[in-house]
């Protein structure tokens, strides 16, 4: 994450099978219009909902930009929750609790980090891509 100091970073927890998938053209549309002003995008697959990444870590990218036009960058498939769970995380989750606690309860939970690696917000599932801009803008 060092080689993203002094940008703002959007994190989201992606999968490819998720009824929320559709987000991934909102969230492409966020870095299209805001990556020559320094917003980094990173998804992170996660298949501990229900199984809704199946693809591999091989497959994940190019299943994204052919289905969803995705070019932000994806990482390889990590945990959010339990024992396993990605650094990064760990540490979104202890800065920006979710409404049941620090748990991530769902595909597309998303966090938006400010230019000193500060939490600035976390975003339910159901928080549209759309609905960041103006919290992004500010950032910039």
């Amino acid at each position: 994450m060092a080689e993203y100091k002094g940008k703002p970073i959007l994190i989201i927890n992606t999968a490819t099978k998720c009824g929320l998938t559709p987000q991934f053209e909102g969230l492409e549309k966020l870095h299209q219009t805001y990556k020559d002003q320094g917003l980094v995008t990173l998804g992170f697959p996660c298949n501990q909902f229900a199984g809704q990444e199946p693809e591999t870590n091989e497959s994940i990218v190019d299943a994204c930009l052919i289905n969803h036009g995705v070019t932000f960058q994806l990482t390889e498939k990590v945990d959010v929750n339990g024992k396993n769970t990605h650094p990064v995380f760990e540490y979104l989750k202890k800065e920006q609790g979710g409404f049941l606690g620090s748990k991530i309860k769902w595909n597309f939970t998303k966090f938006l980090v400010n230019k000193e690696g500060e939490v600035i917000e976390r975003y339910a599932p159901t928080t549209t891509p759309d609905k960041i801009e103006a919290d992004i803008r500010k950032l910039l």
